[in-house]
């Protein structure tokens, strides 16, 4: 119930749409209870018992706020019209008001649909951009420890899990409650005998019911984890065909997708299993009951043995079928809510996570670098493998470090401590003698550039891909960038130029153009501190070149973190690092280290061989 009541929450302004839909439900209610009750004063002229208003009210009572009220004026009103114009006339006027209740009723019908329809898309809306803005604010640990298909399917098929099972059974939920509250007023009315034995049979019902739906909502919740699979292998596969065809993996992606798929349909048919027992369970449950109504009743009206009249009792069952509709939607929603629940409680695990890396209370904008960044005794541990051990130098304002070293080594991670993509498990880094953590992490960001080794582009234009996350850019700033970044002569021979699309992950481009992209990107944020994940070992020799330019064009003047692939590209940093095995091993200009005779010129004689 906790999550039911949580997710109607979310269709915010439900204090507006709420109780409009409550009133229309309520009134669509009345006048369709109205429509069967119509049938008494039918059957009473049929059966010939309403002449001359015989046994109908001679004035019309006092008003009163009561059912009774409302019965004993129709009545009434009905007796006038069967004394002054006959039988026709009252079965004429019946005719009337029936049509007019029905036309009312259909009326609050499409009012109510409307008003419900606003609520789901709502919910729809509202649980999607909670879910999306949260996974935004993940650190990016957060991306390493969860399966991007899992996070996809969070946000598309169980949102629309919920707006299907939850949020649509809002409409039997309110709706099938109360004409089942309606109707059973109505059968007290006409026999509380009857109505009596019903509601010694419904318990019954009830208990079979929620049997069925035992456990329903835990397979919901394996089908919902399932399909996260399934999509998560997709992004997979298809991100990386040109691996599947090179290494002939079809076959095995093949199998193991269709594992993935039949384990989800297995759990499907489980679930329809149980969901469909309900409906033909509760059908035949309401027959019996209508069974035992015609045997109960129809001695009662052939014994004479109680007040109750053919025409009433035509009405109780007539009303006692109506019942049946709603019962069987109501169990019918029951189970159908499980589905919904589990992967409502899947969305709340998604919204409620916090990420680890945070703002302090107090923590202050930082306005720029004016000296210098120092790690200090820094060290970092993914869980329980350390990574980074006791890492210390400073980088100041204007010169270039760079970090060499064998694969492994944390060069990325180090790099990734700067911009607070983690935090240290050990040690601190310091921007003008003061705690990274310290600063808030916006206005940290804003003072860093990266242009990483792949770079990250958008199926969207060029002219938004440079100026991706920024705003009122004109397209002249947009072009100065890229000349800088020795892009703009390839972007102006695209098909459409700046308004090009260049496709999913920008694969319409080359790697040369797609990482002189990145660098004009960068170029126009114009931050005062860079980090290089150098990018130019899978390129050829002219994109290389190219790349190089618009890289050394980029660090002028700049604080820059350089991570180095090719070692010849950074021969002038002010400093080279180099990192083995999560440890500083050597450090100093290029001359210096290649004099060292250490594992710096050992990777540079690699490298010409």
């Amino acid at each position: 119930m906790k999550t039911y009541l949580r997710l109607l929450s979310y269709a915010r302004p439900i204090g507006v749409y709420g109780p409009l839909y409550v009133i229309f439900i309520i009134l669509n209610v009345v006048f369709s209870i109205v429509n069967i009750a119509m049938l008494l004063p039918v059957l009473r002229i049929l059966f010939g018992k309403a002449q001359e208003g015989e046994a109908l009210p001679v004035s019309l009572p006092e008003f009163e706020l009561t059912l009774s009220y409302v019965v004993d004026s129709f009545n009434y009103h009905f007796g006038q019209i069967v004394i002054s114009e006959g039988s026709y006339g009252a079965l004429k006027f019946v005719c009337i008001a029936l049509i007019i209740s029905v036309f009312l009723s259909n009326v609050f019908r499409y009012l109510s649909g409307v008003t419900l329809a606003r609520i789901r898309a709502n919910v729809v809306t509202n649980l999607r951009t909670s879910i999306f803005s949260n996974v935004s604010n993940m650190h990016m640990g957060f991306f390493t420890n969860s399966r991007k298909g899992d996070i996809m399917s969070r946000i598309t098929s169980d949102v629309l899990e919920v707006e299907s099972s939850v949020v649509s059974t809002f409409k039997v939920i309110v709706k099938d409650p109360a004409l089942i509250i309606g109707y059973f007023v109505m059968l007290f009315m006409i026999s509380t005998e009857l109505t009596l034995y019903i509601m010694l049979l419904l318990p019954v019902s009830g208990g079979i019911i929620a049997s069925i739906a035992k456990n329903l909502k835990k397979k919901a919740r394996r089908s919902q984890e399932t399909l996260g699979r399934i999509t998560g292998l997709l992004d997979e596969v298809l991100g990386g065909m040109k691996v599947v065809k090179a290494f002939t993996a079809r076959h095995f992606v093949n199998e193991k997708f269709n594992k993935e798929v039949r384990n989800y349909a297995r759990l499907n048919i489980s679930i329809a299993k149980r969901f469909e027992l309900a409906g033909p369970i509760s059908e035949f449950l309401g027959v019996g009951v209508i069974a035992g109504i015609l045997l109960i009743g129809g001695s009662l009206v052939l014994t004479n043995n109680s007040e109750l009249e053919a025409e009433g009792f035509l009405t109780f069952i007539a009303v006692f079928s109506q019942v049946l509709q709603p019962a069987k939607s109501l169990t019918n929603s029951f189970s159908n809510i499980q589905r919904g629940l589990a992967s409502g409680e899947r969305i709340f695990q998604m919204i409620d996570t916090k990420p680890e890396i945070v703002d302090k209370p107090n923590a202050v904008e930082v306005k720029g670098l004016e000296k210098a960044i120092e790690f200090k005794n820094v060290g970092f541990a993914y869980e329980n493998t350390k990574v980074l051990d006791s890492i210390n130098f400073t980088l100041e304002k204007g010169k270039t470090i760079a970090l060499v070293g064998p694969s492994g080594g944390g060069k990325s991670t180090l790099s990734d401590l700067l911009p607070r993509f983690y935090d240290p498990t050990e040690g601190s880094i310091l921007l003008d003698g003061k705690d990274l953590r310290d600063f808030k992490l916006e206005s940290l960001s804003r003072l860093i550039g990266i242009v990483a080794q792949d770079p990250i582009l958008f199926n969207d234009s060029v002219f938004n891909n440079i100026a991706f996350g920024m705003k009122d850019v004109s397209l002249e700033k947009v072009m100065a960038a890229a000349k800088i970044a020795h892009a703009h002569e390839f972007i102006e021979q695209l098909e459409d130029g700046y308004e090009t699309t260049i496709g999913d992950r920008g694969l319409k481009l080359s790697g040369g153009q797609r990482q002189r992209l990145s660098i004009a990107r960068a170029v126009l944020k114009n931050p005062e501190i860079l980090i290089l994940d150098e990018a130019t070992s899978a390129l050829d020799s002219e994109s290389e070149r190219l790349v190089q330019d618009a890289l050394t064009q980029l660090m002028k003047g700049r604080t820059s973190l350089v991570i180095a692939h090719r070692l010849s590209t950074i021969q002038h940093a002010d400093e080279i690092i180099v990192l083995q095995a999560g440890q500083i091993v050597e450090r100093g200009d290029h001359q210096a280290l290649v004099a060292s005779g250490g594992l710096y010129k050992k990777l540079i004689e690699m490298q010409q061989l």
